[in-house]
């Protein structure tokens, strides 16, 4: 019971001791809070997969009433930024630099047949392959303004356009296909990721380097009482970073929040404790500022932004890659968190990715104790 009391006194100390340093550590705060609110604005407004106002060029080979309504249709859409000619070589150099993603041409045979009736022939669609979501988007732009255009015109006619099937397309969780609402969920790993690992691995670094670490050494504590020490101020500034991410995205980018607040706490928990442990780990094998500063970056940050769903699909990778990704916790944490805010309390998905971020924070606490010994060498 005295070495129990003893062993509690003595890690009270050393985490007093961490949070002084905190407070007079300016490069804490700034890594805790203006670096994710940063990460947030650039992933919130630069990331974006929407394709809104493509700059588009149309041709009208032909001047009529009806290539003029469809023309029109195109101008005042918000998914076009309409640049108009009477000839495709006046915009094919503009589709060459670049400065148009695109062209909708309308033939001169628009709305004849050999015959003489009157009957829509098909236009065409160019687009800039150099930029294929782009120019896949604007193909699917096209073809639905097109079949809007085509019902419109059959309406003011007064006949109905028939079609032999009818599709309804529903969008479920995210209906207005905002690619905020899911990046901006999905960033909060990225940014746990980072922040956490640099916090510990950093400051522990910079104890190395000027010599307090041997000073601390020289205590009675033990393994388990320095970890400890060192995780749990830094776990109490990252969960702060947490709910102010969370706030940020629901507040200012107003991201849907349909799970449980205490669920997302739980699993951004967990997570931060697997990323405080990470950068715990580099910190014993890199005893330097720069070394250990990069180290985070590609074992923990590039893993996170590249091999965890948030910004490219995993199914659509190949199978080496895929198995790979099994292996960093952010894979995990952009599923949960993505389920938590756009769908809710799903638990079957929720609870298979925190046992994946158990395991590895597991291996990762192993690893940590394993490596961290109370010698100099």
């Amino acid at each position: 019971m005295k070495a129990y009391v003893e062993s509690m006194y003595r890690l009270r100390g050393l985490i007093v001791k961490e949070t002084y340093q905190i407070v007079r550590d300016p490069s804490s705060i700034l890594v805790a809070f203006f670096l994710p609110l940063l990460l947030l604005f650039l992933t919130g407004y630069a990331i974006s997969l929407d394709a809104n106002t493509i700059k588009t060029g149309v041709v009208m080979e032909t001047q009529n009433t009806d290539s003029r309504r469809l023309f029109d249709s195109f101008e005042h859409s918000t998914y076009f930024d309409v640049s108009a000619s009477d000839h495709r070589n006046h915009l094919e150099d503009q589709v060459v630099a670049s400065k148009l993603r695109g062209m909708i041409i309308i033939p001169s045979y628009f709305d004849k047949d050999n015959r003489g009736q009157q009957v829509f022939s098909p236009i065409q669609v160019v687009t800039d392959g150099s930029e294929p979501n782009t120019a896949t988007i604007l193909q699917n732009y096209t073809r639905g303004a097109w079949a809007n255009w085509q019902v419109q015109s059959e309406l003011l006619k007064g006949r109905d356009l028939h079609v032999p099937i009818n599709v309804e397309h529903r969008v479920w969780y995210n209906a207005e296909l905002r690619s905020q609402d899911s990046i901006i969920p999905g960033s909060l790993a990225l940014i746990l990721t980072l922040v956490g690992s640099l916090l510990t691995a950093l400051v522990v670094a910079r104890e190395w380097e000027r010599g307090t670490m041997e000073a601390l050494m020289t205590t009675p504590i033990s393994i388990f009482e320095l970890i400890a020490g060192k995780l749990i101020p830094y776990f109490i500034l990252g969960f702060g970073t947490l709910i102010l991410c969370v706030s940020v995205a629901v507040f200012i980018y107003d991201v849907p929040f349909r799970g449980s607040v205490w669920l997302m706490l739980l699993v951004g928990s967990l997570y931060l404790f697997a990323a405080l442990n990470l950068g715990l780990l580099i910190s014993t094998l890199a005893r330097n500022q720069f070394i250990a500063a990069q180290a985070s970056i590609f074992t923990a940050f590039l893993p996170a932004f590249l091999l965890s769903g948030f910004i490219f699909e995993l199914s659509s990778m190949p199978l080496p890659l895929q198995l790979i990704s099994y292996v960093f916790t952010a894979r995990y944490l952009v599923s949960a968190m993505q389920t938590i805010f756009l769908t809710g309390d799903i638990y079957p998905v929720i609870l298979g990715d925190c046992l994946g971020i158990v395991t590895i924070c597991a291996i990762l606490i192993f690893f940590v104790a394993r490596n961290t010994r109370k010698r100099l060498d």
